[in-house]
């Protein structure tokens, strides 16, 4: 069953606790859909009169902030042995490469990281706990993070409702086409950024690596 229709079939508070939750617990540090479960749920906000777009968007919002606090708060009691087990439970998403990567965006853009890294998939599972491993201040920590979190979580609510508001006059029965746009815009997003994050990452190693050769 596709995850719209699936969603169709629970009640609205039912849907704004499971993106609250399932955006929390990606955000703590495991790898969950948040992205696709929050513009399903935004999409249908659009089509169903009875899901209150303000009130889905809170709760992304909320579980996005939460969520990344207790990761905040798990990493920096865990440190490295945390990302250790988490790389053998999860290689796909906590690989070395991938703690190597995330390392990199945290030296060179400190808070902003965390910021940032809302938008980009990877960045936004290891946000919390690697900013509690690497001793991020709290206080930069919790400012990047509201910030971030009402960013992300508001704005993906409200642009693919209005999306959705304005192609459903014209799609009516297919809905999926809006979800596959709106899916195609995050995606689009998404891979711009990390593509500049990873061309910022080359940079950096280019430069520690011409700095050693050099002394």
């Amino acid at each position: 069953m596709h995850i719209q229709e699936w969603l169709e079939t629970i009640p609205a508070v039912s849907i704004y606790l499971l993106v609250g939750l399932v955006i929390g617990l990606e955000s703590l540090g495991i790898p969950l859909p948040g992205e696709i479960i929050l513009v399903s749920s935004a999409l249908l906000a659009s089509q169903h009169g009875e899901i209150d777009p303000v009130v889905l968007g809170i709760c992304a919002s909320t579980g996005a902030i939460v969520g990344d606090s207790i990761g905040y708060a798990i990493g920096r009691r865990g440190g490295k042995p945390l990302l250790e087990r988490l790389g053998r439970r999860f290689p796909k998403h906590f690989g070395p490469q991938h703690v190597a990567q995330a390392e990199r965006a945290f030296e060179k853009w400190g808070m902003w990281a965390v910021f940032f890294g809302r938008f980009v998939a990877l960045l936004r599972i290891f946000a919390g706990p690697l900013a509690g491993v690497l001793h991020m201040p709290y206080w930069k920590f919790l400012v990047a993070n509201i910030l971030g979190g009402i960013l992300w979580a508001g704005g993906t609510t409200a642009v693919i409702y209005s999306i959705g508001i304005v192609a459903e006059p014209w799609l009516k029965g297919f809905s999926w086409v809006a979800l596959l746009l709106a899916l195609v815009i995050g995606l689009a997003v998404t891979l711009v950024l990390r593509s500049r994050m990873k061309k910022a990452a080359a940079a950096a190693d280019a430069t520690q690596t011409a700095a050693a050769a050099a002394e």
